[in-house]
């Protein structure tokens, strides 16, 4: 069974995979002792406050060899590994990035469906579990939050134009 990067590229061969930054800086933030957490948030915002990927991964470059220089190895390894999933938002108008930075819609859905699901408690099968989220989605979804548009496609619709007629020019 594929996990769900796995999948992607099965499924939607042009989907582009982006890491939330926000969990990226918590799974580096949890091998940082306390006394320089913010010293290693400082470095962390300055590779994603780059003007465009490259300088972006030249920072990260630079942050694992200071991480490395204060004694932090394992934070620099995370770095170092999973530098390369979160600066993907560089490939879409400046507009889009914050929202592509992060997932915060999606963990606000999660978190009201478990707070839904700790009220009920225990759920007799998993198929009541998922009614219950099912109809959370149903309710959000008809709301004004739920239909309210998040991003404006268009620019991202002649951005993707621009690529396929650069690739059939090439071709």
């Amino acid at each position: 069974c594929l996990g769900l990067i796995e999948s992607l590229g099965e499924y939607y061969p042009e989907a582009q995979w982006q890491r939330c930054m926000v969990h990226f800086y918590r799974n580096v933030f949890s091998v940082v002792p306390k006394g320089k957490v913010k010293q290693v948030a400082a470095m962390l915002k300055a590779i994603h406050a780059q003007e465009d990927r490259q300088a972006a991964q030249e920072k990260a470059d630079a942050v694992v060899a200071k991480l490395k220089a204060l004694k932090l190895p394992a934070a620099a390894e995370l770095v170092r590994e999973g530098i390369g999933e979160t600066p993907t938002y560089y490939a879409f108008p400046d507009r889009h990035h914050r929202q592509i930075r992060t997932n915060n819609p999606l963990e606000r859905i999660m978190r009201e469906i478990r707070r839904r699901s700790r009220v009920v408690g225990c759920f007799p099968d998993g198929r009541s579990a998922l009614m219950l989220a099912a109809a959370r989605l149903r309710y959000i979804a008809g709301t004004k939050w739920g239909t309210r548009r998040y991003m404006n496609m268009e620019r991202l619709k002649e951005l993707q134009q621009e690529r396929q007629e650069a690739v059939l020019v090439s071709a």
